[in-house]
């Protein structure tokens, strides 16, 4: 199985990652290898975790307060949001809407 990000996805993660990175010298490459964590997390296990909406899902990233938000196509996961868990719930559902149908 294989696994993409969405644009907006792409960039959230990446401005996460300098975000930490500016707090605290190598947060920013643990923020991600946890969040590559979890991707592989959901990569072994796509239909284990907690049911957002239709065939969107959400995992819990460990040691940080984001969710990853993703979907299945196939033998892909498509990542539609690295969430911060404290923004705005549902803003991510705009890009699902741009997305191919799932």
């Amino acid at each position: 199985m294989t696994y993409s990000f969405h644009p907006e996805a792409e960039i959230e993660f990446n401005a996460s990652v300098d975000y930490y990175e500016d707090r605290q010298v190598s947060l920013g490459l643990e923020f991600a290898h946890e969040v590559y964590k979890t991707i592989q997390s959901i990569l072994e296990f796509p239909t284990a975790w907690q049911i957002l909406d239709g065939s969107i899902r959400r995992c819990l990233v460990n040691r940080f307060p984001f969710g990853i938000i993703y979907y299945q196509r196939g033998q892909e996961i498509i990542i539609l949001a690295v969430m911060q868990l404290q923004r705005k719930p549902n803003y991510w559902k705009e890009r699902n809407e741009k997305s191919p149908t799932i």
